[in-house]
């Protein structure tokens, strides 16, 4: 039995039923293989054993009580996974989805996104299977408060610095962070994407939208290419989708799609990115009001596509940019778009396509990053949060940017020096898993074993 696959099963054994977990570590490990074959150091170390497992693992319970005075109870979670690099840094999801292996699949990517965007800072991930679609502002304030009464007790600015995620945004932000204020006495960075008012940075909230556009126009820069002109489909519509959009057009793109839990909006002439801010942003509207304004545009409602995928990647474009979920982008989606001309795949979800799809992309040799690599957007630019917080400095949009579009470009350079050093020119898993993982590596193997 070799090394990975070893590893690989006594951890569905110590973590059982994680099936997610396990896809992501497999993922990872697989790309390693020659970087591990030739440095013998990291396995005499066990450095690849002691990354799978969190430093930390911490769930409790959440109990809070609805507008109509009756308890109600969730599960949170926060799991500190590897700070080698810097302290903890990873968002917080508020789901019903979430479980432990989500959360510990999204921690482990983060330990190698964050080490690729070569900032100080180390990999975790938290949240709760709380769902605040529905909920009133005081229902979620509770939830926040009482979410945050266990969990401050375990974070800090320079111990483990949450951010938000899907389901937590400025309003949660603000709900936790004046909890940890009142329960500690202290006002201090612990929390990233905060309001602009009082400590928060320009380009947050777009920040992982505008990467992952970045990052697909450095890939295309390789062959001298540009968006500029191309068709894109996009999936998603929460800040991820709408701020890839905006750049997309910024760039001189066409985004044509975009999608939500009810199902796919395709508007050919392009997609009206006023109105999708409108319906997402205030109404919180399903996207089939988009109709209403477009008579051209077509809706396919999630279910309605017969096929083994989705329907937002089934029409022509040259190229795709997964912002929705995990796993939303299966081997029939791959081969749907390669046969409809797609020549480009940046990831802006958190593993958005199938170990399938991935081995689809890589083997017809198209422009594919990944989301470890072309997501890192959002949490570089928490770290440049936390080092105006530091500094008690406030940075304008375009100093904001100008970092990210850089930081972005470097992730890119240094994914694909990697592949090319190790003699897979354009394989951008490869490249990245390597780069990241060594950068964490060398730093455990300083530091002794702990």
């Amino acid at each position: 039995m070799s090394y990975i696959h070893k590893t690989i099963t006594d951890l569905q054994q110590t973590s059982p039923a994680q099936a997610e977990f396990y896809q992501a570590v497999e993922e990872v490990l697989d790309s390693l293989a020659p970087i591990l074959e030739s440095n013998t150091h990291y396995q005499q170390q066990a450095i690849i054993q002691r990354l799978v497992e969190p430093e930390r693992q911490i769930m409790f319970r959440v109990p809070w009580v609805d507008d109509q005075g009756n308890i109600q109870v969730n599960k949170g979670y926060r799991v500190e996974f590897n700070s080698a690099l810097g302290p903890y840094k990873g968002g917080l999801r508020f789901h019903p989805s979430v479980n432990a292996s989500i959360i510990k699949f999204l921690g482990f990517e983060q330990i190698f996104k964050n080490a690729l965007t070569g900032l100080p800072i180390g990999g975790a991930k938290g949240g709760s299977n709380f769902d605040p679609k529905g909920k009133s502002d005081g229902e979620i304030m509770r939830f926040c408060q009482s979410f945050m009464t266990e969990l401050y007790r375990h974070i800090g600015p320079t111990t483990d610095v949450p951010a938000g995620d899907i389901g937590v945004g400025a309003r949660e932000i603000g709900y936790m962070f004046g909890q940890y204020k009142r329960l500690t006495g202290r006002y201090e960075g612990v929390l990233t994407g905060k309001s602009l008012l009082w400590g928060g940075s320009l380009v947050r909230k777009e920040a992982t939208g505008y990467g992952v556009v970045y990052f697909a126009e450095n890939m295309l820069a390789v062959n001298n290419d540009s968006l500029k002109g191309k068709h894109c489909l996009v999936s998603g519509s929460g800040n991820v989708a709408i701020y890839a959009i905006e750049k997309l057009y910024q760039l001189g793109a066409t985004p044509v799609t975009c999608s939500d839990s009810t199902g796919t909006i395709y508007h050919q002439a392009g997609i009206d990115l006023t109105l999708l801010k409108q319906l997402k942003e205030q109404s919180k509207t399903s996207l089939k009001a988009y109709l209403e304004y477009y008579k051209d545009a077509q809706f396919i409602a999630l279910g309605d596509y017969p096929d083994d995928g989705h329907a937002v990647w089934r029409f022509n474009a040259d190229a795709a940019f997964p912002c929705a979920t995990q796993n939303e982008l299966t081997l029939a989606d791959a081969q749907a778009l390669l046969i409809n001309g797609c020549k480009l795949v940046s990831e802006g979800a958190n593993m958005p396509s199938t170990q399938d799809a991935i081995n689809a992309f890589i083997e017809a040799k198209i422009c594919y990053g990944p989301s470890k690599a072309a997501n890192a957007g959002g949490v570089a630019t928490s770290q440049l949060e936390m080092a105006q917080n530091s500094s008690m400095q406030a940075w304008s949009f375009e100093q904001v940017d100008q970092r990210l579009q850089t930081i972005m470009e470097n992730i890119f350079q240094t994914a694909h020096q990697t592949a090319v050093a190790f003699e897979q020119p354009g394989n951008l898993v490869l490249g990245a898993n390597i780069a990241g993982f060594k950068r964490v590596a060398d730093a455990m193997l300083e530091q002794g074993i702990v």
